[in-house]
């Protein structure tokens, strides 16, 4: 029997796939090349973009056309368009994906598919490890908090196991995942103590925000212990959300030198304004202040991001913000979206989608002639992730 696994989406979507992978050669199964050569296959889904989501149906209607033609195959739907169905109680929602693609066989969570721990990995020098999985802070555009639900933390000793075996086997860089991994083990501290290897109680780190000490973190700690590690050349983590990245990491990072000095930093928004809409708990001169910070500990470093133009509400001179942000910044690589409607979100039951799609990308080629092809001209874009 063979399976094939269709990916969407992140890095995390990447790193459950090779769970999933990993069930599936535990019983005796072999994976396909083609979706044509599989006796299951399984679509892990993507919802943060309009786009993500019509590739799968695309993919399903094609699969769909198969079955009706007589092949005997098995789809399986997995990822966050089945995560924000199952959230709906009244099943109202998993029924309606029922009738829109009758050809899948069966919606499963991502919770419920592949093994606990084990991973498939197809890259033999680079590795995901997921740290977390969930999100806690709901910006209002995004999916993922009704899709993944809240922010889970992965026990700290198993993470740090996994690493080692990871080096052990010959792997030389990885890459921690979480949505956001800088409140990793926010809900591990509020159940029990965390101890060190020596067993002494570790202390979270409290990042000050909104001028109280707001956001427990064990991350500083993890990276720390990863990075001193033999073997690892290069170590990476996404994603990192800018009102939480706290001194302490800052020293971490600067005192590991084979910890990238690419940092990912989504800053979605250049505008004071946008940022409140979207629920991001930080302004553009925060952002930079941040920015400032880093570069006086890590000279070398750079900064990638993720920007979102056409924002509901979002006027050229709000735009223009970005624009100047992003020049005073310097980023080396950014991921620009335009702005797309999800179902369950704030914007989406509030906020419309107001700015015309000419006008979006318009505001998506100016970003991107800016940063990415200047860059890519200029030799100084960042090719390795």
């Amino acid at each position: 029997m063979k399976y094939y696994l269709s990916v969407f989406g992140c890095a995390a979507n990447t790193a459950e796939s090779e769970r999933i992978a990993a069930s599936y050669v535990s019983r005796g199964w072999k994976a396909a090349n083609t979706t044509s050569d599989a006796d299951e296959i399984v679509i892990v889904t993507c919802m943060i973009r309009q786009s993500a989501e019509d590739r799968v149906s695309g993919l399903l209607r094609n699969l769909g056309i198969e079955k009706k033609k007589g092949r005997n195959v098995k789809i399986l739907v997995t990822g966050c368009m089945t995560g924000l169905a199952k959230q709906d109680k009244t099943g109202k929602s998993i029924a309606r994906l029922q009738r829109r693609y009758p050809m899948v066989d069966a919606f499963v969570p991502i919770e419920d598919i592949g093994t606990p721990n084990e991973q498939l990995r197809s890259n033999k020098n680079h590795a995901f490890v997921l740290i977390s999985n969930g999100c806690n802070n709901y910006c209002s555009y995004c999916v993922v908090p009704f899709a993944r639900g809240k922010e889970v933390s992965r026990p700290m000793e198993e993470i740090i196991l996994e690493c080692k075996q990871l080096a052990a086997n010959g792997y030389t860089s990885i890459t921690l995942v979480g949505q956001n991994v800088n409140s990793y083990g926010s809900d591990l501290i509020k159940t029990k103590d965390i101890k060190d290897k020596n067993g002494k109680r570790i202390e979270p780190v409290y990042v000050k925000h909104l001028g109280k000490m707001r956001i427990p973190t064990l991350f500083p700690y993890v990276l720390s212990e990863v990075a001193a590690m033999k073997g690892f050349s290069a170590i990476d983590f996404i994603s990192s959300n800018p009102w939480d990245f706290s001194d302490e990491l800052i020293a971490v990072i600067a005192k590991n030198k084979n910890i990238k000095r690419l940092i990912h930093l989504p800053m979605q928004s250049g505008d004071v304004t946008v940022l409140k809409r979207m629920n991001r708990w930080y302004t553009p001169a925060a952002y930079i202040r941040l920015v400032n910070k880093i570069k006086k500990s890590i000279p070398d470093v750079q900064f990638s991001t993720d920007i979102i133009v056409g924002f509901p509400g979002e006027t050229k001179k709000q735009f223009e913000h970005t624009v100047s942000v992003c020049k005073t910044v310097g980023f080396a690589k950014a991921y620009i979206s335009m702005y797309s409607d999800r179902p369950a979100t704030y914007a989406h039951t509030h906020l419309g989608d107001t700015v015309p799609y000419e006008e979006k990308k318009r505001r998506w080629e100016i970003l991107d002639e800016l940063i990415n092809k200047t860059n890519l001209r200029n030799g100084t874009y960042p090719l390795y992730e």
